[in-house]
């Protein structure tokens, strides 16, 4: 986690009875709150530590060099997020249900985190950092996982002819969850 020893802190915060005012925060960290709107905010260089952003609504909201650490963000539809400048770190969160339809998240880092059954369905992850990140029945469908390391990470099913695989990395022990299309017994 980078320094934010000059970010405005905000903290233990329920915003679910006093909603955000702001039309922009710029290097600002978020501890302890529950965020269930961020529609049209624009978030630049900001952190949000143990914060709980389940369900909350992120339609065209800008999340610019963004980190998230130890939040709970089950549900958040970022496919409605601003595409432009789109850059994102997630450490340790919950992001089960999480939809990035059709994002480009190729500056975004996901390392251990619970990403169940997200949907990552026509998303660029190209360039994307991942490590030690559980993926039970999240969706890659037309992804471009190009490059992706996934040798540390587990409980993927990638099917290797209906997204970009090339160059990405596996643990031999995971083909599995390659080949899992082709009803074969691996043993």
């Amino acid at each position: 986690m980078r320094s934010t020893s000059s970010f405005d802190t905000i903290e233990n915060k329920d915003f679910n009875i006093e909603p955000l005012l702001e039309s922009s925060y710029e290097q600002v960290r978020f501890v302890q709150c529950n965020i269930p709107d961020l529609t049209g905010i624009d978030f630049i260089d900001c952190v949000f530590e143990e914060c709980n952003l389940s369900n909350a609504s992120v339609k065209n909201c800008k999340i610019s060099d963004i980190e998230f650490v130890n939040c709970k963000l089950t549900g958040v539809n970022f496919s409605e997020s601003k595409d432009f400048a789109f850059a994102a770190v997630f450490e340790n969160c919950i992001l089960d249900y999480a939809i990035f339809e059709r994002k480009k998240l190729n500056k975004t880092v996901f390392n251990s985190c619970k990403i169940h059954n997200a949907d990552f369905t026509q998303t660029d992850l190209s360039k994307c950092k991942v490590h030690n990140c559980d993926f039970w029945d999240a969706v890659f469908d037309g992804t471009n996982l190009a490059g992706v390391d996934f040798s540390t990470s587990k409980n993927f099913t990638i099917d290797p002819t209906a997204n970009n695989v090339r160059k990405a990395k596996f643990l031999s022990s995971d083909l599995a969850g390659l080949l899992t299309k082709f009803d074969i017994i691996i043993k």
